[in-house]
């Protein structure tokens, strides 16, 4: 086989080709074993704590801050709806079945107790008039034959029996008497002012305003029919807020809240803690707080979604940067400085925020210094 010129050239090219490649591979292999020795050199690892040598590229990168207690706001945000409060609310219905035949009110008309809402024709309300005008007729009859028979008695000129028979007969009717004037009252109606014959006049049982009024003129009502009228006092209101049970300690009565409404953007319109509920909803593992406002303009509707503001008692507390903290797993902890190369890994206990800072429950004492920046670097150790 005949070999030329260019074949031998070939055969070169690559054989110097392949030095080539063994050297690149070398040279890398062992740059990458100096690196990782150089690394190696510049800290070593002893259970939770990292030890830097004082030549360590990564001790220059670290950023420090000593631990300090400080005057802390724990501040907590929830959504809340706008509520009536329960005795300043009144849902006016009929309590007869019959027909409406007058209306005294408007929308937004102001009444006190006792003002008339509508007047209402109905035959069980003139039949509860009746049976009380009757029973209290009967009553004032067997009083008087009491006090007659007792007269007598004392005289002696009366009978025993018939005596027992007049108290027998005067309880009967003082009974009946009592329990046809809770009848009237249950609806609201007074006695001493009532008119047998006339319509009944529906009254209102608190003081407020028609803030809901459906009355029909001539309309006729059943005894279950829904109510035609509704009155509130809304000078108050409540605010229902949602408190996480882990924030729940903070929260105490009378405590002052700030209210905000995306109506009012530029209003802050303050409250006061009225009632913490006893019960946690197990569904959303939170506590319904109760927050009374004074609503003199009525700028808080009920129904009405706001954003309430909850300020605890300012507290001495311990504050770090949240770039200090690391999270492994479920758990929170901080390198902290202990002599001029050592940092050890300490679990801490974090609860609120404040302008990126956060709050260690425990976990840190005033005077340790904490490695705030470039705690990443040491995490690589691990």
């Amino acid at each position: 086989m005949k070999v030329t010129t260019r074949d031998v050239s070939l055969k070169k090219g690559k054989l110097v080709l392949l030095v080539i490649i063994n050297l690149f591979v070398l040279f890398s292999c062992s740059s990458t074993k100096n690196e990782e020795q150089g690394e190696t050199a510049a800290y070593r690892i002893e259970g939770d704590a990292v030890l830097l040598n004082a030549e360590s590229p990564i001790y220059a990168k670290l950023g420090f801050e000593t631990v300090a207690e400080e005057d802390f706001i724990l501040e907590m945000t929830s959504a809340g709806t706008v509520r009536t409060i329960p005795n300043a609310y009144a849902e006016i219905a009929s309590p007869f079945a019959g027909r409406i035949l007058r209306s005294f009110v408007r929308l937004g008309q102001k009444v006190q107790p006792g003002s008339p809402i509508f007047e209402l024709s109905s035959p069980d309300y003139f039949n509860a008039e009746k049976e009380y005008t009757d029973a209290r007729q009967e009553f004032r009859q067997a009083e008087l034959n009491l006090k007659r028979q007792q007269d007598l008695l004392k005289n002696g000129v009366g009978i025993q029996r018939e005596l027992e028979d007049a108290e027998t007969d005067y309880e009967i009717k003082k009974s009946a008497l009592s329990n046809s004037l809770s009848a009237l009252k249950i609806f609201n109606v007074n006695p001493e002012k009532m008119s047998l014959g006339k319509p009944m006049i529906v009254r209102s049982p608190i003081k407020g305003e028609i803030v809901d009024n459906n009355i029909v003129i001539g309309q006729y009502l059943k005894e279950d029919a829904e109510p035609i009228a509704v009155v509130a006092e809304l000078s108050k209101v409540w605010i229902v807020g949602q408190v996480k049970e882990k924030d729940i300690r903070f929260i105490h009565e009378l405590d002052e809240v700030e209210v905000k409404v995306a109506a009012y953007p530029d209003r802050l319109i303050k409250g006061k803690v009225y009632h913490v509920n006893e019960i946690v909803d197990e569904e959303t593992r939170s506590v319904e707080v109760l927050i009374e406002c004074d609503n003199i303009n009525h700028e808080l509707k009920p129904g009405m979604y706001v954003t309430v503001l909850f300020r605890d008692t300012p507290q001495k507390s311990i504050l770090i940067p949240s770039s200090a903290v690391f999270q492994a797993n479920d758990r929170q902890f901080v390198f902290v400085k202990e002599g001029d190369n050592k940092f050890v890994k300490r679990e801490v206990n974090i609860s609120g925020t404040s302008n990126e800072r956060v709050v260690v429950v425990f976990g840190l004492d005033a005077g340790e210094t904490i490695v705030t920046s470039g705690g990443s670097l040491m995490l690589r150790s691990y």
